[in-house]
C-alpha cells in the first residue's frame, strides 16, 4: 500500500510541475506578444528621414506657430547646426502644435524634420544669434523689402518641457 501512496505523490508532483512549467510559458509567450506590439508602434511613431532632411531636437520658445531656438548646450547631439535665435514656422498635426503653443512662455523642446540647407547664413554674425544683413533701399527707410525674409520650417514630432526660461 506505501508503494502506491507514493506513486500517487509522484504522479502528483509531476503533474504539478507540468502545470507550473505551462503557466510560465504562457506568460512568457503574452510577455514576448506584448513587446512586439510595443516595438511595432514605436517603429511606426518614428517617421524615415527623407534623403533631403535631417531630424533635429532643439530647445527654445515659442510665439503663436514660431518656434525661436535657444542657446545651444553641448549635450545636443541631434541639434546639427541650427543657430540660436533662429525663427522657425512649426508644422504638423494640430493636436501637438496645441500642445506645444499650450506652453508659450515656458522653455521647450521640440524634435522634427528640417530641409536641409533650408537657411542660409546671411550676412555678418555679431554674436548673441544676431547677424547684421544688408538690406534693400526703398521707400520704407531701413526696414527689408517685403518677402525678403526666408521663412524656415520644421515639421515637428515631438516635444517636452525643457530646463530654463524664455526672454520677456
Amino acid at each position: 500500500m506505501d508503494v502506491w501512496v507514493a506513486c500517487l505523490d509522484e504522479a502528483r508532483s509531476a503533474k504539478s510541475v507540468r502545470s507550473s512549467w505551462l503557466v510560465v510559458m504562457k506568460v512568457m509567450a503574452t510577455v514576448a506578444v506584448i513587446a512586439a506590439a510595443m516595438s511595432v508602434s514605436l517603429v511606426a511613431q518614428e517617421k524615415k528621414i527623407p534623403k533631403d532632411s535631417f531630424r533635429v531636437t532643439v530647445p527654445g520658445c515659442t510665439k503663436g506657430m514660431i518656434f525661436t531656438a535657444g542657446p545651444r548646450t553641448e549635450d545636443q547631439p541631434g541639434r546639427l547646426d541650427v543657430p540660436e535665435g533662429i525663427h522657425l514656422r512649426m508644422n504638423g498635426p494640430k493636436k501637438l502644435i496645441a500642445e506645444v503653443r499650450a506652453h508659450e512662455g515656458q522653455m521647450v523642446q521640440i524634435t522634427g524634420l528640417m530641409k536641409k540647407g533650408q537657411y542660409n547664413q546671411q550676412g555678418v554674425s555679431i554674436g548673441g544669434g544676431l547677424r547684421v544683413i544688408p538690406g534693400t533701399s526703398g521707400s520704407f527707410g531701413n526696414r527689408p523689402a517685403v518677402g525678403t525674409e526666408a521663412v524656415n520650417y520644421i515639421d515637428v514630432e515631438s516635444w517636452q518641457p525643457a530646463p530654463g526660461s524664455c526672454p520677456g
